[in-house]
């Protein structure tokens, strides 16, 4: 922070923050009734209003979220500035994965399409709450390696293999409990989860597409399984516990 406004309280010049994307008013009846991500009036940083690859940016304190605590963990400012850049994507996965779904109990078995930071976080994410083994499928050798570096067990190209069968065979013919589409692709992702839900499984979908996805319900009612959309990071704690 190196300026702030004569109505600011909660920061001052020298504060080191990361700052949500998501510009929501607070006034609209979905923000209202406790769902930012979903304002009526929002704007985006980067998207809808000019965005943060500035040297500067002003914001609204609401925003901004202290990152001292990273730093002092770390030892390095300039370390602390490099993961509180990557907040904002750990956030959305975050949000997705135990704000929208739930979550998943210590042992389930995780699968995550996709990796890019949304997906990365996702892995990072699973091993931290104690997911028993991790899977994951990325079509860039580049990001396959990232994916084993933050945590997952098995890595695979989805071209090459065929996911359901892979996924069923790591758990023994019981299916994986909790899916992360964040590829994108979810017209061949979800085809391939359903070929591996555990009963009570979960799918969470994060990657966006503007298209119809065809789904057989059929194997949501015999597996006892449930479908979640997400979208953001605000609200329900997710800055603060991802900074944690």
């Amino acid at each position: 922070v190196v300026e702030v406004g004569k109505d600011v309280t909660m920061l001052a010049v020298g504060d080191m923050v990361t700052v949500e994307e998501m510009i929501w008013c607070g006034r609209c009846t979905p923000c209202r009734n406790g769902f930012p991500n979903h304002c009526t009036n929002l704007e985006e940083i980067g998207f809808t209003i000019p965005g943060a690859f500035a040297n500067f940016i002003a914001v609204d304190e609401k925003f901004c979220w202290k990152i001292d605590a990273i730093a002092e963990r770390y030892g390095s400012e300039e370390m602390a500035y490099a993961v509180g850049a990557l907040t904002e994507p750990s956030c959305v996965s975050y949000n997705a994965m135990f704000s929208r779904a739930g979550g998943f109990k210590p042992g389930h078995y995780v699968n995550v399409v996709g990796a890019g930071p949304i997906g990365l976080a996702a892995i990072g994410l699973a091993k931290a709450a104690g997911a028993g083994i991790i899977a994951a499928f990325e079509v860039s050798a580049k990001r396959r390696e990232l994916e084993e570096a933050v945590g997952a067990d098995f890595v695979y190209d989805p071209r090459e293999v065929s996911a359901g069968e892979v996924l069923m065979e790591l758990s023994k013919g019981e299916g994986f409990n909790f899916h992360v589409e964040a590829a994108g692709v979810p017209e061949r992702s979800i085809p391939e989860m359903e070929k591996a839900l555990a009963i009570n499984a979960k799918i969470v979908q994060i990657g966006r597409a503007a298209q119809r996805v065809p789904m057989y319900l059929e194997a949501f009612q015999v597996r006892r399984s449930q479908a979640y959309g997400a979208q953001g990071h605000s609200g329900d704690e997710n800055f603060p516990n991802v900074i944690r």
